[in-house]
């Protein structure tokens, strides 16, 4: 007995052995990978140049106010970071192709994809080459989160500062692409199957020209749909340089320009299109040399290059894993289980979209607005415009590709013609839009752009652009519905602008409606439950108010529906998603008719309220399931503005956010302060001008 606890004593110790030979091999092996300590000392004293007042507002909005746009650009960096420097951090991380890092192997499929795509060498080629305005700008904003950071160490993963002004100009070159989806295209690609396409989420926007209005004013709609958190979430702020830079409207982290909103000249809302802007290429192997595809008749190398991920284990551990990246002449290549596939994509190896947002915020007229869109650097997103001077327009914005006629786009297309590799864009001159149309109206959700007003006449004309920009045709419920309010009002008021933004109706054409009919119609087989179901949606008069008793079965039914056609993923049966439902309200309310604010709900910190609107309302709320049968509001509706331009030319705007300002401090009062108006669909005042911010504020300093 002694002999065999000596010998296991020995394989303890032996295997603990083992296990510091192994850790200290790791911590070998990743020494010359590490990241280098960065000088805090040099980041403060950086922060000297800058000269810049943050004045917090009563909801803690941050009004930046400084003489050059550079000064700006360091203020919102900072204060932004003072709400959310973690998001920042992330966006950086992701962008730099290093969240492993940080994040381990759930972070390595970003940091690979930030390789594919050739981010960072269509940064480096450009960016010296982007004005020295711009640049002065990029890098101001990365210096404000430094100093941030450099205040705050104990927030700072190792080797994210310093952040550089490339950092801050790749974000843009990585994030775009996804907008129309190109995150689809690729993970469609990895899969056994390649599910169909996925229609955009949501988002709104409506201008209204003077000739609509009842008080002969300009009115314009911003409101996009996005996640409540998270990279892509909105903030909001006001920058005033003395140069000229004067906005006021949503930020993503990360980004120092207004992405939409207005200045006092002229405004827009931005909402996602979906033209078909990405190819995908079958290639031909060489069975000979697995380096090598076909292109017209020759065999071609890939240009091969190594995407080393350095990905953390536990503690101070790390791994660097090695996988190939490879490019053809089309684009980044996926090699899958079933071949080998080339991606062309509008975007590919752009790196100055920074450009396009920095002289869209300083655009002081319709000529300035175009000229800036006309730089075609964003690959793509609707804008709806209005301004001071009464114009109002609609451009179904995206770099369309060139290419040949006849050739069905949509399929996979051969990889070993040449000819089918397209290598311009159609001019700005040449994209869908409308300007003034005679009834005064365009609007878009996410819609066919062919119905983006109330005057046909005024409309786009389906004949006259080419299939081969693979313009969208689809209609949203949100749609449908602004052509039943806006569409339906010759003098829209004030009023009625706010009503029909907060419109909770499902249109009797939509599909939600039409699924509801159809359950209705359905024989329910002696089925009491179904039977119960089929009285409660008969009551059901397509609205989503929190009051009413059949909103949630309809929801629970038709969300799922609506989420699985929007990810492109196989959608339940009607029925099943019925019986699913009834399961659920049974469980956890005891009847299939409570109240839709009891099941619908939005939460943060301690605040747990009833909220109106549902998936693919006007009104948007998408929720997700939760343990005790209710949903928890996390996307949709979240910054919303409702901006003006009277006779004379006077901007007024109001806004709302679906929490506050303090994205990540739970502690601060502006964590939810906004979540009681939004809820109840009201708005605050955007303090624009130094007069009007003047006796409301709460914070005033420099950082």
């Amino acid at each position: 007995m002694q002999s065999v606890a000596r010998w296991a004593a020995r394989a303890a110790i032996a295997v603990v052995a083992i296990i510091l030979v192994a850790a200290i091999s790791l911590l070998v092996l990743d020494a010359p990978n590490r990241p280098a300590a960065y000088d805090r000392r040099a980041l403060l004293a950086r922060a000297s140049v800058y000269h810049v007042r943050i004045r917090r507002d009563a909801f803690g909005v941050p009004h930046v106010l400084g003489p050059r746009d550079a000064d700006v650009a360091f203020g919102i960096g900072y204060a932004h970071s003072e709400d959310d420097y973690h998001t920042i951090e992330t966006s950086i991380l992701a962008t730099r192709g290093a969240l492993a890092t940080r994040d381990g192997p759930r972070g390595a499929v970003t940091d690979y994809i930030v390789r594919l795509m050739g981010v960072w060498p269509a940064v480096n080629a450009s960016y010296d080459g982007l004005p020295g305005d711009l640049r002065a700008v990029l890098q101001a904003y990365a210096d404000g989160v430094n100093l941030y950071g450099a205040r705050h160490p104990d927030q700072v993963a190792p080797g994210v500062l310093p952040v550089m002004g490339k950092d801050v100009a790749a974000g843009f070159a990585f994030k775009t692409p996804f907008f129309y989806g190109l995150d689809r295209t690729l993970s469609q690609l990895s899969a056994p199957t390649r599910p169909g396409k996925a229609t955009p989420v949501g988002s709104n926007g409506a201008a209204v020209s003077p000739s609509r209005s009842s008080d002969g004013a300009t009115r314009l709609l911003v409101n996009s749909h996005q996640p409540y958190t998270g990279p892509v979430a909105w903030y909001e702020a006001v920058l005033d340089s003395g140069q000229g830079w004067h906005v006021a409207g949503g930020f993503f982290p990360g980004s120092p320009f207004m992405l939409h909103g207005h200045n006092a000249h002229l405004g827009w809302a931005n909402t996602v299109n979906a033209p078909h802007l990405s190819d995908v290429y079958k290639l031909v192997i060489n069975p000979a040399n697995p380096n090598q595809y076909r292109l017209d008749g020759q065999w071609r190398d890939f240009q091969r290059s190594d995407a080393a991920l350095r990905v953390k284990l536990w503690g101070p551990f790390f791994w660097t894993v090695h996988k190939a990246v490879l490019r053809s002449v089309h684009g980044p290549v996926l090699e899958t289980d079933h071949g080998f596939f080339a991606v062309r994509y509008a975007g590919h190896d752009e790196g100055r979209q920074a450009l396009q947002y920095y002289r869209l915020d300083k655009a002081a007229n319709l000529a300035e607005w175009r000229a800036a869109m006309g730089l075609q650097l964003l690959p793509s997103i609707n804008y709806i415009y209005a301004d001071e001077a009464g114009n109002i327009g609609y451009v179904y914005n995206a770099q369309f590709p060139e290419r040949r006629e006849g050739v069905d786009w949509a399929s996979v297309l051969p990889g070993d013609r040449s000819d089918l590799i397209w290598t311009h864009y159609l001019p700005f001159d040449k994209t869908p839009q409308i300007w003034n149309p005679r009834c005064g109206l365009v609007f878009n959700s996410n819609n066919t752009p062919y119905r983006a007003t109330a005057c046909p006449d005024d409309g786009l004309d389906p004949k006259s652009i080419s299939p081969t920009l693979g313009v969208q045709t689809n209609m949203t419920n949100r749609a449908l519905r602004a052509e039943e309010t806006f569409g339906a009002d010759p003098h829209i008021s004030e009023m009625a602008f706010r009503r029909y933004k907060f419109d909770l109706t499902y249109s009797r054409r939509s599909v939600v409606w039409d699924i509801v009919q159809k359950l209705i119609a359905r024989d329910p087989a002696g089925d009491p439950d179904l039977i119960s179901a089929r009285d409660v949606l008969r009551r059901w008069d397509g609205g989503m108010e929190a009051h009413n008793r059949s909103a949630a079965l309809v929801s629970l039914t038709t969300q799922r529906i609506l989420s699985s056609q929007y990810s492109g993923q196989p959608a339940p049966e009607p029925l099943t998603a019925l019986k699913d439902a009834i399961a659920t309200l049974k469980t956890h309310f005891g009847r299939l008719d409570p109240e839709w604010g009891q099941v619908n709900r939005i939460r943060r910190g301690g605040v747990d309220l009833a909220i109106d609107g549902g998936a693919d309302t006007y009104r948007s709320v998408w929720g997700v399931p939760q343990k005790d049968g209710t949903l928890t509001a996390d996307a949709g509706d979240t910054f919303i503005m409702f901006v003006s331009w009277d006779r004379q030319g006077q901007v007024k705007s109001e806004s709302i956010h679906q929490f506050g300002s303090a994205t990540l401090d739970a502690s601060s009062p502006h964590y939810a302060d906004q979540t009681p108006l939004f809820v109840q669909m009201r708005t605050k005042p955007v303090l624009f001008t130094e007069a009007q911010l003047a006796g409301h504020v709460t914070r005033d300093y420099q950082p």
